[in-house]
């Protein structure tokens, strides 16, 4: 019987592939907003997708703010953001995660202590590289956390931070000082200032159960080694905090799950069927979607079935041909045409998001209202 059942699903499936020509068998997608975001670029065989995220959120907050068109380093973020890693790795003995993983308030954090750069500044590359890897040096400096953690020496030396600084500085360049940019030179933290961004109007909004409506809280999830807070609210108000923003003019930083089925980047298309099975049928076209209680958002993430995997940024909002809404979600998976559709983008359903979204990052004068009254901004 179980024999059978696939072979059906492998049938329909081909023939939904030979209808791919049909427009009622394949996705047809009108965009409905569409804000000002740089083109999409690849994280390379990093897991820094929370940077660059967040760094392509923030060049559209500076078009937004500025009006400029600004290429960020990604990378200046990166080098700031390992030491803390490596600390709280080595104050917790070894008892928490350092890994390449981040959230995009780490983004935020870097900022306001280091401030920004632009690419042009701070690559993250040698010379001959073209190309982001960093498999060894994360390999390198966690072997050196461990010893220091194993301690055989007997006491911890105060020499563990700068040798660790000296490892970055080797793999990704030394830190910058000062740069020209547009013909006048900044500090990093003036490039910020300059460019508009105050990291203290920006926020984190998740919706969960086993937390307190409307306040902040820590969610304990393995990325958040910074022990970022994320203000609480109801499943239905998270989605219309996202729609307000973008109908504002506002993006949004998008954390969410990426290992269903039903997540193709090939195909450029994310959605819930109603039916699982049918997940790789609905990468191909569109299916009828599951309802996304807030009961059933919460026990998909308590038995790990929904997952921290990846960051990415909400550019706007579109249809399909039956008038199903959708985000059109800017990734950092570059824009081979083998591996991605529409440039690099990913059209995420609403059901998608409210299953499958962990949180977002954004401008708190993109919250409606009357969610703002609630979490007391």
């Amino acid at each position: 019987m179980k024999k059978f059942t696939f072979c059906i699903i492998l049938v329909f499936a081909f023939a939904k592939a030979v209808l791919a020509q049909d427009t009622n068998a394949q996705y047809v997608f009108t965009d409905l907003i569409d804000l000002d975001a740089n083109p999409v670029i690849s994280q390379g065989n990093t897991g820094t997708c929370w940077s660059f995220s967040t760094s392509s959120f923030l060049e559209s907050e500076i078009g937004r703010i500025t009006g400029k068109k600004v290429d960020l380093s990604e990378m200046y973020t990166v080098r700031n953001t390992y030491p803390a890693k490596a600390e709280n790795y080595v104050m917790r003995q070894g008892k928490a995660q350092f890994s390449e993983g981040g959230l995009a308030h780490d983004v935020i954090n870097s900022v306001a202590r280091f401030g920004l750069v632009p690419i042009d500044a701070y690559t993250g590359l040698a010379p001959t590289e073209n190309n982001h890897n960093h498999a060894e040096m994360v390999t390198v400096v966690e072997a050196m956390l461990n010893a220091y953690i194993e301690n055989p020496g007997r006491r911890l030396s105060k020499k563990w931070k700068p040798a660790v600084n000296a490892v970055l500085d080797t793999y990704l360049g030394e830190q910058v000082k000062d740069f020209s940019f547009e013909n006048k030179r900044y500090t990093p933290k003036e490039f910020s200032d300059e460019m508009g961004i105050k990291p203290s109007e920006y926020i984190s909004l998740t919706s969960f159960t086993h937390a307190p409506l409307y306040s902040s809280f820590i969610l304990n999830i393995p990325d958040n080694f910074s022990n970022g807070s994320f203000y609480n609210v109801q499943l239905d108000e998270f989605i219309e905090s996202i729609d307000h923003a973008l109908e504002n003019g506002y993006t949004i930083t998008l954390d969410c799950d990426v290992s269903e089925l039903s997540f193709s980047s090939k195909q450029g298309v994310a959605v819930i069927p109603a039916q699982k099975e049918n997940a790789k049928l609905a990468v191909l076209g569109p299916e009828e979607e599951k309802v996304i209680t807030q009961q059933y958002r919460q026990d998909e993430f308590e038995n790990y079935n929904t997952t921290d995997d990846h960051l990415m940024h909400i550019t706007g909002k579109a249809k399909d041909q039956h008038g199903t809404i959708y985000y059109k979600v800017k990734n950092s998976w570059g824009t081979n045409p083998d591996r991605t559709a529409y440039e690099g983008y990913v059209y995420m359903s609403v059901s998608y998001i409210r299953l499958k979204a962990i949180s977002v990052l954004m401008h708190k004068e993109g919250l409606p209202k009357n969610i703002s009254k609630k979490i007391k901004l």
